[in-house]
């Protein structure tokens, strides 16, 4: 495989591998990964059991999941002398996983159609996780190339913009796959020297219930990268505790009234403010900021500087100037063009002003 160099100098990046740390030593098979440890933890309930029930044991459990993880990162417990129970902790995510797909609330919308009964909400999926491509991605950040990206279809949000609409809007028919299946291409991805697994589409978050479900079937030890736009529901970012490695999350707009009128995503702010959070206290992260044309004083300011006051300056960060018109963008004056020299040069510099060490263009 084919090597990109920053992706072997990052190796050397002392600030990097610090914000990293733990998928680091994940990636080098220095420690196990988190669903690993789920399914080692031991717990017991019953189908008939409420939802609400559910979830007091759930929250109880990432609290005992999290002092296990320290206690074999830390290596006073190993992780192949503990007994694997006959219902784990990641037994109980899908379960409460799947109680959710009867009134789906997957993501901020909470769109309420009970997809087992072949209702299809926002996102048009179904209960059959349906693949557009896998394959070893060699165009992610350096730390996670080169990474094993499965691309399902489907999208919690409908951006103008967006670079990968005929996966995301459906218009691909794509492929079904079995969790079992799924599960032996996470393997392969892995054996094929991928530094991860990158959950990605589209958009992972309604597909959770049958992500959990492949887990259950994954056998090589391989960090887990949740990449999404961060618009999920809070009952999906507690699910995704103690499962996700590292939360490659996008950040796209500084205000409401941006993500409505581009991506059609009400209380947008809120969603991904309070996921961003999530995704600090239980795993590693790594932010994504699209810069926009004309949205550098009201988007990506706003958002530098969040990131900076409320995460940490040494978060890693990626100040993306990728952006080009794509799909229905001529539907948005300012988005019908790509940046230009300045407003690249205003983001590095508000990326600056806001105190960022561990950002990269």
């Amino acid at each position: 495989m084919a090597w990109r160099p920053d992706a072997l100098t990052v190796l050397r990046d002392k600030t990097v591998r610090q914000s990293l740390s733990r998928y680091f030593d994940v990636m080098q098979n220095d420690k196990p990964a988190k669903f690993m440890i789920a399914k080692k933890l031991p717990t017991g309930f019953d189908k008939e059991d409420s939802l609400e029930k559910l979830w007091a044991l759930h929250d109880k459990l990432t609290v005992e999941y999290y002092r296990l993880e320290e206690e074999i990162d830390t290596r006073q417990k190993r992780l192949e002398e503990l007994e694997a129970p006959e219902k784990s902790y990641l037994d109980l995510k899908i379960e409460i996983a799947k109680r959710i797909l009867e009134d789906c609330h997957l993501c901020t919308r909470r769109c309420g159609f009970n997809r087992f009964a072949g209702e299809l909400g926002y996102c048009k999926s179904g209960t059959q996780i349906t693949v557009s491509t896998v394959f070893e991605h060699m165009g992610e950040e350096p730390e996670l190339v080169p990474s094993g990206t499965i691309f399902t279809l489907g999208c919690t949000l409908k951006c103008r913009h967006c670079q990968n609409w005929t996966i995301s809007q459906w218009f691909e028919h794509g492929e079904i796959y079995t969790p079992e299946r799924l599960a032996k291409s996470v393997e392969n991805l892995r054996k094929r020297g991928c530094r991860n697994v990158n959950l990605v589409g589209g958009e992972p978050t309604p597909w959770l219930e049958q992500w959990l479900q492949t887990f259950k079937h994954v056998d090589v030890n391989v960090p887990v990268v949740w990449n999404s736009n961060a618009y999920y529901s809070e009952e999906t970012a507690r699910l995704l505790a103690g499962f996700v490695d590292v939360y490659l999350l996008d950040f796209k707009y500084g205000l409401n009234q941006c993500a409505q009128r581009i991506s059609d995503a009400p209380r947008y702010w809120e969603a991904c403010t309070r996921n961003h959070l999530y995704g600090k206290k239980y795993g590693e992260i790594i932010i994504r900021v699209l810069v926009l044309p004309e949205h550098l004083e009201c988007c990506t300011k706003l958002i530098l500087n969040w990131i900076a006051q409320n995460l940490g300056a040494w978060v890693r960060t990626n100040v993306m100037f990728q952006y080009r018109p794509e799909w229905r963008a001529d539907e948005i004056g300012e988005l019908q063009r790509r940046l230009t020299r300045g407003e690249k040069e205003r983001a590095i510099q508000l990326a600056k002003e806001a105190g960022l060490t561990n950002f990269i263009t």
